[in-house]
């Protein structure tokens, strides 16, 4: 991108007030395009824009909602091929994943929410028989429960994914009626922009929709701060999402945080080995482990443990890590050179604490500019180990062996954090037993597929609240109580 990027407020492309700064190629450290630096006024602004859009956003017919929400669902296919490109330009993506993982469930979320604004928000309930009393005459009440919009949200969006996790996150909102302040991350918010073009494009009114970035801390908490907005939801570090959570409780501001995770995949003797391996090899392909979501903790019954690290060490030692728009590449870089150093950081502490390096460990061999990690594998692994409890969020696997079943289900309980864990087992009853006994907010059985209408989000320090499906949509509104006399 040539021409430096201006924030979206209000309907208006908008010079920053504190200039630019460079959006980093992870392949190749090449500057990529100019993102804009907002001032706090300037994020402020955008939140007022949202907070004078609301009342006749929120008025607007669902049909309406409904076909802005298509139009920019057949705007981001239209130009998928370019938004792919830059996707992977900034975030590292491989091409595949770009446009089939980011782009295209961009897309996905915006139909799927253009849907979701004609989903029905009243529902009846039984009517009550009150006798007479203080609060006046005998008779029959009736009542519905409406949903209605929550009014302004911030949506402060993670890295790792730079179109999906906006969509998820813009699309439920505003089919509720919600208006949002869009504070992508540093890191590779320009795909942000092209989504609000998109939105303009289809016909979404003025600051319906408002984009700002910054390098540093102070427009994310602007963006939180600001009266004018009514909820945050924030995708990311479960360490900002507190800081968030504190900032929300003073101001009772609604909130909806996904977190960390450290998946716990849980694999019995009667596993299917291939089928095990396969899904939890993708911690170190899919977004290079950047991912919340991946079975990064392997806890392995001890009958077949030497297999499984075998087999996993196989899988690692097919991957090839390069370039991502090479098409033969399954692992690209991670986002910056600082978080390539805090994952070697890990690595070595994790043979400090004793644990056995099986393979990776060490830069890759490949291209001599770029962010790269070589996958690696730990086993001998014990729960106390700090690379066993600590979110490493790079292509990072820990192996923990367990003897009986409820040790297995302790270690994977033993954990600050509960997003989604695995369990592999031929024996799909014991699966479904052991999937109850575990603190996660979802739990994949032999599999890490995901059904994108089943309720999104953590237990413990993963997060706050529920999304995907209509689930979001309850997520971006409110519950009415609506009584009458029958």
């Amino acid at each position: 991108m040539s021409t430096p990027q201006r924030l979206f407020i209000g309907g208006e492309w908008v010079e920053p007030d504190d200039g630019h700064y460079d959006v980093i190629d992870p392949a190749t450290e090449e500057v990529v395009g100019l993102a804009p630096e907002a001032s706090r006024e300037q994020v402020f602004t955008a939140a007022a824009a949202a907070r004078d859009a609301f009342a006749a956003w929120s008025r607007t017919r669902p049909e309406e909602r409904a076909r802005i929400l298509d139009a920019a669902a057949d705007i981001i296919q239209r130009e998928a091929e370019p938004y792919a490109a830059l996707a992977r330009a900034e975030s590292g993506a491989t091409t595949a994943t770009a446009r089939g993982m980011q782009v295209a469930v961009a897309a996905a979320r915006f139909r799927r929410y253009a849907k979701g604004a004609l989903e029905p928000v009243e529902q009846a309930l039984p009517p009550q028989i009150s006798a007479a009393g203080p609060m006046g005459k005998a008779g029959v009440l009736g009542a519905i429960a409406v949903r209605r919009p929550v009014g302004v949200v911030t949506c402060i969006t993670s890295y790792n994914n730079p179109w999906a996790n906006p969509a998820g996150k813009v699309a439920p909102a505003l089919a509720m009626g919600n208006t949002v302040v869009v504070k992508p991350a540093p890191q590779d918010p320009l795909s942000v922009y092209k989504m609000a073009e998109a939105l303009q494009e289809a016909g979404a009114p003025p600051g319906v929709v408002n984009v700002v970035t910054a390098s540093g801390r102070e427009a994310a908490e602007a963006a939180v701060l600001s009266p004018d907005v009514d909820m945050v939801s924030f995708t990311g570090s479960t360490l900002v999402g507190q800081r968030i959570g504190e900032v929300c409780g003073r101001g009772m501001k609604r909130q909806l945080m996904e977190l960390g995770g450290k998946g716990a995949a849980l694999v019995f003797d009667d596993a299917d080995l291939a089928s095990a391996v396969m899904g939890i090899g993708t911690t170190f392909s899919f977004y290079s482990g950047q991912i919340c979501t991946a079975p990064t903790r392997v806890i392995v019954q001890r009958g077949i443990h030497d297999r499984l690290v075998e087999a996993l060490t196989g899988y690692l030692g097919r991957l090839t890590v390069g370039d991502p728009a090479e098409p033969g590449t399954v692992v690209g870089p991670v986002i910056s050179a600082a978080h390539r150093d805090r994952v070697e950081s890990y690595v070595e502490l994790g043979k400090k604490e004793g644990a056995r390096l099986v393979a990776g460990g060490e830069r890759p061999d490949g291209p001599e500019r770029g962010f790269y990690v070589a996958p690696t594998l730990f086993a001998d692994c014990t729960s106390e180990m700090r690379v066993v409890r600590e979110e490493i969020f790079g292509p990072v696997v820990v192996v923990v062996p367990f003897d009986t079943e409820e040790e297995g289900i302790a270690l994977a309980n033993d954990s600050d954090y509960g997003l989604i864990d695995y369990v592999w087992s031929g024996d799909v009853a014991r699966a479904f037993r052991v999937a109850g006994e575990l603190r996660a907010g979802g739990v994949g059985v032999n599999t890490i597929g995901r059904n994108m209408e089943a309720p999104f989000g953590g237990f413990k320090q993963s997060g706050v609240g529920r999304d995907v499906g209509s689930y979001a949509l309850h997520a971006y509104s409110e519950m009415q109580a609506v009584v009458w006399p029958g």
